[in-house]
């Protein structure tokens, strides 16, 4: 395997919006996403929309020029520490390119972005039955205290 390159995704430029939907639908596709592929709907509007959020950024890895992982991430705000935090949306490395470290340097980034924007915390979430929770652990992740559960409520 080449060195693993880790760069922000330039939301305006063609390549890294054709890298960053094939990425995410085959986040979409693995049984710790929905399990089934995005629609085309939704592939076609996403990078669209992530340019219009504010404080949303993506970074992508690489081997050579292969890409091979994406951690989408959203600035929040901290109200108990009156700071921003970064949140961890989606982290994802491609099925094939698991267990080669890609996973440990997206989130090496994502810290090293959040210091740089003077973030108190970087958060995600993560299901209980993922291995990668593992990796998470290791990268320095704690269970929130009281424990956290995440809700959501489709619309």
């Amino acid at each position: 395997m080449s060195s693993i390159s880790i760069i922000t995704a330039d939301y305006t430029n063609t390549e890294h919006q054709e890298h960053i939907k094939m990425l995410l639908n085959e986040y979409a596709k693995d049984p710790m996403g929905n399990g089934e592929a995005l629609d085309e709907n939704i592939l076609s509007q996403v990078v669209v929309d992530l340019q219009k959020v504010s404080g949303a950024f993506s970074l992508l890895a690489f081997n050579g020029n292969e890409p091979i992982g994406i951690a989408n991430c959203f600035t929040a705000y901290s109200t108990f520490y009156a700071k921003p935090l970064i949140n961890i949306h989606d982290l994802a490395v491609l099925p094939q390119r698991r267990g080669l470290g890609v996973g440990q340097k997206l989130l090496d980034a994502a810290s090293a972005e959040a210091t740089k924007r003077g973030c108190c915390k970087v958060t995600l979430e993560v299901r209980e039955d993922n291995a990668a929770k593992n990796l998470y652990l290791r990268a320095g992740f704690k269970e929130g205290k009281p424990p956290m559960e995440f809700l959501s409520k489709v619309l």
